[in-house]
């Protein structure tokens, strides 16, 4: 089991429950136009914002040493609103080579497992193929023996076909495949978020984009599905003055739009599942329509996940699953290793 765990959230990874995840990716390090590639100096170790040796990392890091032994931490680069210099730094052969040798310096000298790129996303035929450049420079100092390679993708075509995926796959022992945010502010009527398969029988702009689509294409391009993990948010997009998925809505609600699953249900309303799309979802109080997953969603995913082959569930991001019945974390990995 896999959890990304972000370094800005102000909370300390001591929730994290390290019985039922094998793998925690630290997001996001800094990745500079000239190739150098950083910790961020305002939240990590020794940061200004925080005490000394009370940072996300310091805590996981310690959880990993002191008790949990079987933990993998991967350090990842980028992410949403991190991946601007990206397109700078994989351009040539110098800086992806500074990428290189500062990553592995940072990676060493912090003890960390591997590494995992989130360049959101390649935009040029020329980008992508530097992309696969740099993942090749990083896998010839980084051994599969001694490290874990990791990337993030998109779901869907308009932001993967600048990439030989199967080339990508040749340097990666992991690819975290985003499924999710098929639907949210963005999109012109309300509608599942994290749906596992294309919800058909609704009137729904997402139509066409689901887990199972996502799969699908990387497959039809070759790339194994044991290197393939499954995305779970571990959050809910709100759509206000909507009942259900393809109706009109006027605005969102949340903290910019999405609700901390932990927070799921919202108060006064009751929880439903669309056994079809494999979605879960609640209506009325002050979220209107709210989409995300559930612990029955995510059995189910955790099902399609055995039945063909994938590597696994990730989830974004931990500070935000709940506990006991109700964890997510917990759900899949009861459904995988049962």
């Amino acid at each position: 089991m896999y959890l990304f765990y972000p370094n800005c959230n102000g909370q300390f990874p001591t929730n994290v429950n390290c019985d039922v995840i094998s793998h925690v990716f630290y997001a996001f390090a800094i990745v500079n136009s000239n190739g150098t590639v950083q910790l961020d100096p305002e939240l990590d170790a020794n940061g200004k914002a925080v005490p000394a040796n009370k940072t996300c990392l310091s805590t996981l890091t310690n959880l990993r040493d002191s008790k949990h032994f079987h933990l993998k931490i991967i350090l990842s680069f980028g992410g949403g609103s991190g991946s601007a210099n990206f397109a700078a730094a994989a351009s040539t052969p110098a800086s992806r080579q500074t990428f290189v040798n500062t990553a592995k310096h940072l990676i060493d000298s912090h003890k960390f497992n591997g590494i995992d790129l989130d360049w959101e996303y390649p935009s040029t035929p020329q980008e992508g193929a530097n992309f696969v450049l740099l993942l090749q420079a990083l896998r010839s100092v980084l051994p599969a023996k001694l490290y874990i390679m990791s990337a993030a993708f998109s779901n869907g075509a308009w932001a993967l076909q600048n990439i030989n995926l199967a080339a990508a796959a040749q340097s990666l022992d992991l690819m975290n495949i985003m499924t999710y945010d098929f639907s949210g502010s963005w999109t012109p009527t309300a509608g599942y978020q994290s749906q596992l398969y294309d919800p058909a029988h609704l009137n729904d702009p997402t139509q066409g984009l689901s887990c199972q689509t996502a799969v699908t294409y990387f497959r039809s391009k070759g790339v194994a599905a044991n290197k393939l993990l499954l995305g779970v948010p571990i959050y809910g997009r709100s759509f206000l003055g909507a009942t259900k998925a393809g109706d009109k809505y006027t605005g969102s609600g949340g903290n910019e739009g999405t609700f901390d699953y932990k927070d799921l249900p919202r108060p006064g309303t009751k929880e439903q599942v669309d056994s079809k799309a494999v979605a879960a979802y609640c209506v009325g109080g002050d979220g209107g329509f709210v989409s995300y997953d559930n612990p029955e969603t995510v059995l189910m995913k955790a099902k399609y996940v055995r039945e063909n082959g994938l590597a696994g569930l990730f989830y974004w991001s931990g500070s935000s699953d709940a506990t006991g019945a109700r964890s997510l974390a917990m759900a899949g990995y009861s459904a995988l290793h049962s």
